[in-house]
C-alpha cells in the first residue's frame, strides 16, 4: 500500500539531487559554451512562432471577452487595463510556459531518451564526461534565459491583439487604450511578477524533460512514454508553482 508513496518520494528525491547538480555546474567547469546558445537556438527562436500566435489571440480573445462584462457597468475604456493586468501578471507567464513546455519538455525527454536507450549517455561516461555539465547544465541555462524574453513578446504581441480588438470593434483610440495598459502596471511589482514566474518555470520544464530522458528504459516505447510523462509533468507543476508564486505576491502587495 505504501510502495507507490515510497516510489514518488523517491522520483521526487532523484528529480531535486539532478536539479542541484544541474544548478551547481553553472558555476564550475567546464562550460560547454556552443551547446547552451544551440539549445537557445532551438529552445527560444524554435518557440517564438507558436508562442507569438497564441499570445496575439490570447489577448485578443480576452479583450473581447473583457468588453462583454465591461460594457454592463460602461467601462469599455477600460479594457487595455484588463487586458494589460491580466498578460503581465498571469496569462502571459503561463501561457508561455504552456506553449514552452508542450514544445521543448517533450523534445528534451525525447533527444536524452534516446540517447539514454542507445547507451550513449553510458559512453559519454565511459570517456569521463559528466552527463549532467554536458547535457542537463546547457538545457537548464538556456530555457532559463529564453523564457522570460518568450514571456515579455507574448505579453506585448498579446497587448497588441487586444489593441486591434479595441480599435477595430471596440472604437477604442490608440492613445486611450495603450495609456490605460501602461497605467494599469504596478511598478516594479507587476513587472517583475511577470519575469519571475517564467524563470521558475523555466527551471521545472527543463529539468522535468531532462529528468524523464535520463530515467527512460525500454527502447523507443519507453521514449514515448518519458515523453509523455514530461510533458504532463511539466504542466501540472507550471499550474501549481504559478498558484503558489500569485498567492506570495497577493500576500505581499495585498492587489
Amino acid at each position: 500500500m505504501l510502495a507507490p508513496l515510497i516510489q514518488f518520494v523517491a522520483s521526487a528525491n532523484d528529480f531535486f539531487v539532478l536539479t542541484g547538480r544541474a544548478i551547481r555546474n553553472i558555476f564550475r567547469t567546464p562550460h560547454y559554451g556552443d551547446d547552451v546558445f544551440t539549445q537557445m537556438d532551438v529552445i527560444g527562436v524554435g518557440s517564438l512562432a507558436i508562442v507569438s500566435i497564441t499570445g496575439f489571440f490570447g489577448g485578443a480573445v480576452m479583450a473581447l471577452q473583457m468588453s462583454k462584462a465591461l460594457a454592463t457597468y460602461g467601462q469599455v475604456s477600460k479594457t487595455g487595463t484588463i487586458v494589460s493586468l491580466t498578460l503581465v501578471r498571469e496569462f502571459g507567464p503561463v501561457l508561455t510556459g504552456l506553449m514552452v513546455a508542450g514544445r521543448n519538455a517533450s523534445g528534451i525527454a525525447s533527444e536524452l531518451g534516446s540517447m539514454k536507450v542507445t547507451e550513449q549517455i553510458d559512453a559519454m561516461r565511459a570517456l569521463g564526461t559528466d552527463p549532467v555539465q554536458k547535457l542537463v547544465t546547457p538545457r537548464l541555462i538556456a530555457t532559463c534565459v529564453m523564457l522570460p524574453l518568450l514571456t515579455i513578446i507574448s505579453d506585448f504581441i498579446g497587448m497588441f491583439g487586444g489593441f486591434l480588438i479595441a480599435m477595430v470593434f471596440l472604437g477604442l483610440s490608440a492613445k486611450l487604450y495603450w495609456t490605460s495598459v501602461w497605467q494599469a502596471l504596478i511598478w516594479p511589482t507587476d513587472p517583475i511578477q511577470g519575469l519571475l514566474k517564467p524563470l521558475v518555470f523555466a527551471v521545472v520544464i527543463s529539468m522535468v524533460g531532462c529528468y524523464f530522458g535520463l530515467r527512460t528504459t525500454g527502447g523507443t516505447q519507453g521514449v514515448g512514454r518519458s515523453t509523455t510523462q514530461a510533458v504532463v509533468a511539466a504542466t501540472v507543476l507550471i499550474f501549481i508553482l504559478d498558484l503558489m508564486l500569485t498567492k506570495i505576491f497577493v500576500s505581499q502587495t495585498g492587489a
